[in-house]
């Protein structure tokens, strides 16, 4: 497997994948390793949750794949030349359950709420009938049944795991436990991603998704997201700025 090609954006790295190829890639790492690989996802709030945390730094320059789920991501990585499309996590995670009822994949979920957990996991029964989820497991598991488990993963056979912790605490469950997963090939972190398909969080219509205003949507579902949402605003200046900065250094040569 070629590894797709990893950029720099400000002081965080993302990769040029398409959709389409990041499915290639889970398919084929299942079905030709014996390693775990962790798929990751990169977005302008990212980008300062990572300089602000070390560890978040290390773990995420160590994934497998980066994708680019934020559409301030993609056009900061079009303006500096890069080929690219928007991964959003939430369809990722869907495609990749999609395309393991094909491939006859053995899944496993762990994290959120216990209805929301059962509840993502019931409607995705009821959208592929012969998807093999082979376990769950909320996000209140102690950590004196940390242990218990990793236990019950392996005895699951699952090869692909979803955690649904939000971050950093997926972050630190993988670096911590995913050495003890015998059969798992491919993590996914995918935060609040079954709460959407419950629907106890609504993704923005299709329209305004194509339209690349679901940031905007959710600030209306969510008015407490403003300050978090500002974050976009200062992540577009301090793109601006690093274009410009590299314009006129090139003019200079």
């Amino acid at each position: 497997m070629i590894p797709p090609k990893r950029v720099q954006i400000l002081d965080t790295q993302v990769d040029c994948i398409s959709m389409a190829e990041t499915l290639k890639f889970v398919d084929e790492h299942i079905r030709t390793t014996n390693q775990v690989s962790t798929i990751l996802a990169v977005n302008p709030e990212k980008v300062y949750a990572l300089r602000k945390n070390s560890f978040l730094r290390n773990f995420f320059a160590k994934a497998a794949i980066l994708i680019p789920d934020g559409i301030g991501i993609v056009f900061a990585m079009r303006i500096n030349g890069y080929k690219a499309e928007r991964v959003a996590g939430a369809d990722l995670m869907q495609q990749i359950c999609a395309q393991a009822e094909d491939g006859n994949y053995k899944i496993f979920f762990y994290g959120a709420k216990e209805e929301v957990n059962q509840g993502a996991v019931e409607r995705l029964r009821e959208r592929h009938p012969a998807i093999r989820i082979v376990g769950r497991a909320n996000g209140y598991v102690k950590d004196e049944d940390m242990g218990a488990l990793v236990a019950q993963i392996n005895e699951s056979k699952a090869e692909i795991l979803f955690v649904a912790l939000g971050s950093p605490r997926q972050e630190e469950w993988m670096s911590k436990y995913l050495d003890q997963l015998e059969s798992v090939r491919i993590c996914q972190g995918i935060g609040g991603t079954l709460d959407t398909i419950v629907g106890t969080v609504k993704r923005a219509p299709l329209f305004m998704q194509r339209l690349n205003l679901e940031w905007f949507y959710r600030l209306i579902q969510q008015p407490a997201r403003a300050n978090r949402q500002i974050r976009l605003f200062q992540f577009a200046w301090e793109i601006g700025i690093d274009r410009l900065r590299s314009l006129m250094s090139n003019s200079r040569r």
